[in-house]
């Protein structure tokens, strides 16, 4: 991958894990306390967690890449949104919010670097499962497990591993589906696929399950916003997967014509 205006993608990456760790630890430190859930204008929960995870991402990408703006979803959701060109971050600091109030451990802190329109660099970090994951371009898809009351530096971390999504099995499908979103129309879409087993889960996990081959295929036929998508899609880029519209063209990015909101979509792993 050609670096994008002098851009050190291995050394952004390595610095974009060491934040989503950052914002992971105040992240658990709330998880670890009775949580207060507020709602903001759509009705949607959020919580100190949020608050705190996003303040630290934004306090360090403004130190690292003060030039590159950053959509922020609890920012976005008070109306802030800076001007983006063909290179931004798109952060969402705590996805999965109904996961972490039901304490199933299935919420990510998630943080993407935004190129012409493609999630090139991507971070998805779920503390209470101690898994991070991180794509960096093709074949560049590792995951690490990483407990987030260790030091940031990482001293004596386990060392990432490699990922990449498998080949459709000829006994069937995997299809990862929402735990809190899943619809009939979900299931009427996977129907075209020989599907034989289904797994559950929360938050952009669902694309890290397609990307490490714990699952082949995840329909989203209902409403998202870039900053739930973009860590999640680079990781599974990254791993071999794609992320398509349901016309089989590519998801892309900085829709500003529609206040960010993504159409829905499929992630797939190798030609499924």
């Amino acid at each position: 991958m050609t670096p994008h205006g002098g851009l050190d993608y291995p050394a952004l990456t390595e610095n974009l894990r060491r934040i989503a760790h950052q914002a992971a630890r105040e992240v658990m430190a709330v998880y670890q306390q009775d949580i207060e859930v507020r709602h903001k204008d759509d009705r949607s929960p959020v919580t100190d967690a949020d608050i705190r995870a996003e303040r630290v991402i934004l306090q360090e990408l403004a130190r690292l890449a003060p030039n590159i703006p950053v959509i922020a979803e609890e920012a976005a959701s008070e109306g802030d949104f800076p001007d983006v060109d063909d290179v931004f971050f798109l952060v969402d600091p705590l996805d999965g919010t109904k996961e972490f109030i039901h304490r199933n451990g299935e919420f990510t802190v998630n943080i993407a670097l935004i190129v012409d329109r493609i999630p090139v660099i991507g971070v998805v970090y779920a503390p209470a499962k101690k898994r991070l994951f991180y794509g960096a371009g093709p074949g560049q898809a590792f995951e690490q497990n990483l407990d987030p009351t260790r030091d940031v530096d990482q001293t004596g971390a386990p060392a990432p591993r490699h990922i990449q999504t498998r080949p459709p099995p000829q006994a069937g499908l995997i299809a990862v589906a929402s735990r809190s979103h899943r619809n009939p129309e979900t299931d009427k879409f996977l129907q075209q696929f020989n599907v034989t087993e289904f797994v559950i889960a929360g938050s952009s996990l669902k694309f890290c399950l397609v990307a490490t081959g714990e699952a082949d295929i995840y329909p989203r036929l209902g409403p998202t916003m870039e900053w739930d998508t973009a860590a999640g899609h680079a990781v599974l880029n990254a791993a071999g997967g794609s992320v398509t519209k349901m016309d089989g063209e590519p998801l892309l990015y900085g829709k500003t014509e529609t206040g960010f909101k993504n159409p829905l979509f499929v992630a797939r792993g190798q030609s499924t």
